[in-house]
Parts: C-alpha cells; structure tokens; sequence
C-alpha cells in the first residue's frame, strides 16, 4: 500500500505543480522584477528586420497581414518581408505580388511541391539580410509598434529571442473559444515572468517572435514545432529569452474543438520530439531546467501522470475512506465533459463545463501526440487549422 501512496501523490503533486503551484511561484518571483531596460530609444538606429512568413493558400489573410506590416511606425526601409508560398493554388500568389510593386522590400518565393513550414523557414533564413529575424504567420495581424516592440531589445546583447502578446479575437460561446483564449493568456503571464525572472522563457508562441540572426537554428526538416526547437537553441547557447507584452499581435481565435484537437495533437507531438532533442538542459539545474521541467515536461506528461494515479488509488480505495472521497471527486470531474456535450445537444453551453472539456480534450491530445511521436514523425507538412471557424 505504500508503494501505491506513493504512486499516487507523485502522480498528483506533478500535475497540482506544473498547473498550479508553479504559476503561483512565479508570481511570487517575479514581483518587483524589472522588464528589460537596455533597448533602443525612439531616435536611435534600428537595426535591419527580415519578415519571414509561411503562406499556403493564405488568400482571405495575406492581404491584412502585408498592410499591417507596412503600416508599422517601424523605419520602413529597415524592413524587408520574405513569404514562402507552398505550393499555394488559391491567390496568395498573386496579392504579394500586387505588393511588390508597391513594396519592392517585398520577396515571394514561390514553392511549386509542399514543403512545410520548418523547410520554407530554414530556406528564408538563408536569404535574408537582416540582423533580426521576425517569423510570423501569414494570419497574425500586427499593430502599428509592434516591431518597435520586439525590436527595441536587442540593443541589450544578451537577449537573443522576444515573443509577443498574442491577443485572441472572434469570441463564441459556444465553442471553446473562451476556454482557449483564457488558457492562452496564462501561458503570455507564465513566459513573460520566466523571461523577467530567469530570462527562460519556455517558448515563443509561433505566430510572430523575433530572434536574432546569429542565434537562429535551422529546424531538423521532420520537426513538428519550429519555434520551440528555435527557443530552446537559444537557451542551450547562453542567450536569453523573454515575452514583450506590449508587442501585440491578433489571431482569430479557434473555437471547434476537433480543429483545435487535431492542431494540439501536432504541437504535442513536436513537443516530445523537442523534450528528447533537448533533455540534456534538465540537468542543468538553473532557471532554464526549472523552468522547462515544471512548465513543459511534467505538462506533457500529464496524461500518464492522471493515469498512473487512478490505477495506484484502486487498491488505495478498498482500504481507505479518504481514496474513496477522492475516487468520486475524479469520477465526478471526468464527466464533466460528457454533461457539457449533453448540453450541447440542447444549445446550452456551461463556461464551467466547457473549461472542464477543454481540459481533457488537450491532455487527450498529448496522450495522442506521444503515440505519434513514438510511432516516428517523417515530414513536417501539416494542413494550417481553418480560420473564422
């Protein structure tokens, strides 16, 4: 029985830690921290920003994207823009080019097979002139400083990679838009107090960051997450990472659950590919390894945390009357998600409920990550999710 106890609240202290008492830490830690003070001032010499974007069939964005980046308060001629098309067959194509000649900074690179994101990535970087690099989605809508945002900091020579405030539109009830949207903003609170504490931070979020050209990695071709593989090389060289929370940038958020599940089986994927790329840094024992142990690693795998306590609390309840108040309460938040959908049925939709459904339905999608990723990962070709869903 002791064995099984010990099973069990192992099993529940990493889940409790890495979604609980973590933040709550960090909290803590980063009161009175300062954000970085070492960055341009409004009249001093920007550097040259290369825009690198990903486009495939990208028709009913690229247009708003392109006008945002141009209506930037960032010196325009600092700014080159390099899209990739993959193969693209609607118009995407053709609004760049109607850019270009307004815009001669403007560079499409027409791909005429599929390559996926990570190739056409690698493939700008060995273009572009600029000493920073911006890679961003073709859907991601910039405001007016965002660049200036992002940029300003690398006057300080040991910041090597800035993330934005990524901001969610197109709120429904009754999909999980509001369930994703509030999941997001913890994680641009949990990276940004990583950067301001220990400069750690676990991920930039891979619609728009900016990193420097000199510590930018080209991605291995079959990786799945590009911009966790790019931070993490980051840290392993020493450079710093850190969130701009006053770089926002706007995404249309996503509010069907099957998209939204088949999308965070593909993260979780890539996820493991990156734990096992980059699992030497757990054992550095600095705010990195704490920070990608107790935000990433036991997230990951918080799956087979929560089965490994409902199978060792089994044994625990025929002997225990507190295992058995603790069966039930497991038992009672796992159907939480089989009323929401009854509800559902109906057009009722319960924010509590659905918050519940949101929670299972993404560390189902780990569990099904990590069986793909076991399986083996050949190409990093993947269907961009539908947009205004």
């Amino acid at each position: 029985m002791l064995t099984a106890e010990i099973i069990f609240w192992s099993c529940l202290g990493a889940v409790l830690h890495s979604y609980l008492l973590y933040p709550l830490l960090l909290r803590l830690l980063v009161s009175g921290k300062a954000a970085n003070r070492q960055v341009y001032a409004q009249n001093d010499e920007f550097p040259l920003v290369s825009i690198l974007i990903a486009a495939h069939n990208e028709e009913s964005v690229i247009g708003d994207k392109l006008e945002s980046i141009f209506a930037s308060d960032y010196p325009l001629e600092k700014i080159e823009v390099l899209v990739g098309s993959d193969n693209s067959t609607d118009r995407t194509n053709a609004i760049i080019e109607e850019f270009q000649r307004k815009h001669e900074t403007v560079r499409l690179i027409a791909f005429t097979s599929r390559r996926g994101k990570v190739r056409i990535i690698n493939h700008l970087s060995e273009q572009a002139a600029g000493g920073v690099f911006v890679i961003t989605d073709a859907n991601v809508i910039f405001d007016r400083d965002t660049l200036r945002q992002l940029v300003r900091h690398f006057k300080n020579p040991a910041i090597a990679l800035v993330d934005t405030n990524m901001v969610n539109k197109g709120m429904k009830k009754e999909g999980i838009s509001v369930q994703e949207k509030t999941y997001i903003e913890s994680e641009v609170f949990t990276k940004n107090a990583e950067g301001r504490i220990w400069g750690s931070m676990m991920g930039p979020f891979g619609g728009c960051y900016a990193v420097r050209k000199s510590h930018f990695s080209k991605v291995p071709e079959n990786f799945l997450v590009d911009d966790f593989y790019i931070n993490m090389k980051v840290l392993e060289r020493g450079g710093l990472c850190i969130n701009e929370i006053n770089a926002r940038v706007y995404e249309d958020v996503s509010n069907s659950l099957v998209e939204e599940f088949r999308r965070k089986v593909r993260i979780a994927t890539g996820s493991f590919q990156n734990l096992f790329a980059f699992s030497h840094l757990l054992f550095r024992f600095n705010g990195v390894s704490f920070s990608f142990f107790s935000h990433k690693v036991l997230r990951w795998f918080g799956p087979m945390f929560m089965l490994g306590g409902v199978a060792a609390i089994i044994p625990l309840m025929q002997a225990y009357d507190l295992y058995r108040y603790l069966f039930l309460a497991g038992l009672i938040l796992l159907l939480l998600p089989l009323f929401d959908l009854l509800l559902r049925q109906v057009n009722t939709h319960v924010a509590l409920l659905r918050f519940a459904t949101h929670f299972f339905s993404m560390n189902l999608a780990l569990l099904a990550g990590f069986f793909k990723f076991v399986s083996g990962v050949k190409s990093s070709v993947w269907e961009p999710t539908r947009r205004n869903q």
